[in-house]
């Protein structure tokens, strides 16, 4: 059985969002707002499903998938991008390819003890955030 991803994930760091951010264009101010918040996640799976929220002040990001199944994915509330976007497991990580205008894009989540990690990558940018499991 694949990791538990339930529950609520509150950010404990976030390294090297700014650089990935100027990866995907994204403008000045919106970059120094976004460098400054704090996120919560929201992860409700069921087997290979999974509703994912993520909740900040300035913005909210929705995405929901079944692992092995590819979908058009809106990155309204990002960089507003369209991408095709594909999650699979690799043991207990999830592993996510996106494929669209930027090359090299995607993010892999993982679980250590109660420490919920997201790795995300485009072109040769990466950033590593940590949240901590909330209940």
């Amino acid at each position: 059985m694949p990791a538990d991803y339930n529950g609520r994930w509150e950010m404990v760091s976030n390294e090297n969002f700014e650089d990935v951010m100027k990866a995907l264009d994204i403008d000045f101010a919106t970059r120094k707002i976004a460098t400054h918040l704090h996120q919560t996640k929201h992860i409700v799976q069921n087997g290979d499903k999974f509703e994912t929220k993520t909740v900040s002040t300035f913005r909210n990001y929705e995405v929901d998938f079944t692992t092995g199944v590819e979908f058009d994915e809106q990155t309204k509330g990002l960089d507003n991008r369209k991408v095709k976007t594909l999650v699979n497991w690799d043991g207990d990580k999830l592993v996510c390819v996106q494929k669209g205008e930027k090359e090299n894009r995607g993010w892999k989540h993982w679980i250590e003890g109660d420490m919920l990690h997201l790795e995300i990558t485009v072109l040769d940018k990466v950033c590593k955030q940590v949240f901590k499991k909330a209940e």
